[in-house]
């Protein structure tokens, strides 16, 4: 079992270490289009998970609590979206149209690039970890490959996500290789907030209802404040809309035929 979490927890990293690598065989800049369409999809999977994987279980697991079962759902919803809330006001980090957010900080501006996507990360990571841990529980609710599906879709989004943020980077300088290693470190948070929302699961099965829509409503914080504006303001926001139906579309299919 502990082997077969290992991999699970690894799964989105090693999409965002591929489309990190992007950066070898491509040019310095992303068109405009293409980086819509990338920001576009990734917020359709990220939507598709947090309804389908997250918010549906957790309502599935409160049905003894009648016409209250919406009660964790919300709450965890809410907290989850107030968490990342604080993270984005606390964290100095930078976008790629270069607006700064958080403390102020004498931080390099790759460094504070690479923070606003290890942002974008962190939910994921504790999304994939906490349908791990409710396999691991036991429940009936959340199956092995469910929760492997989550992991994978996750992992596709992040692949277009890895290119995101390497590509800026290479266009401001840096090195292939340094781009590379960037993106790769910005992915690492995943599997380590996956493995520290397991051991906390665990000790408070009880309310684990409350884990996974507080892992929903991060993850949508991302595609709200984040990812939504990335898609849609300027030109080509059509091809970013289109995007985004692509995404989700296809992690529904992928929960609901997989899961």
């Amino acid at each position: 079992m502990n082997l077969i979490i290992a991999k699970g927890l690894l799964i989105p990293f090693i999409g965002t270490a591929l489309g990190s690598a992007l950066v070898f065989f491509m040019k310095k800049e992303l068109d405009s289009r293409i980086q819509k369409i990338l920001s576009g999809f990734a917020a359709g999977v990220m939507v598709a998970a947090s309804v389908w994987s997250l918010l549906i279980p957790s309502m599935e697991m409160s049905s003894d609590r009648g016409k209250l079962a919406f009660v964790p759902a919300a709450v965890g919803f809410c907290f989850g979206m107030v968490f990342l809330l604080i993270l984005d006001k606390t964290v100095p980090h930078m976008h790629l149209d270069e607006t700064q957010e958080g403390v102020k900080s004498k931080l390099q501006k790759t460094t504070m690039m690479v923070l606003a996507v290890t942002l974008h990360n962190i939910p994921e990571g504790m999304a994939v970890g906490i349908l791990y841990a409710g396999w691991a529980s036991g429940s009936a609710q959340i199956t092995e490959a469910g929760a492997l599906t989550l992991a994978l879709g996750i992992a596709i989004q992040n692949f277009p996500e890895g290119a995101i943020i390497s590509m800026p980077l290479h266009s401001r300088g840096l090195s292939k290789a340094k781009s590379c290693w960037y993106g790769i470190l910005s992915g690492v948070v995943e599997p380590i907030a996956g493995l520290i929302t397991i051991l906390i699961a665990s000790l408070v099965m009880p309310v684990l209802p409350y884990f996974l829509s507080f892992a929903a409503g991060a993850m949508i914080y991302v595609v709200v404040e984040e990812l939504v504006p990335e898609m849609a303001e300027g030109e080509h926001s059509n091809w970013g809309t289109i995007a985004f139906m692509t995404g989700f579309a296809l992690m529904m299919i992928l929960d609901v035929a997989l899961g």
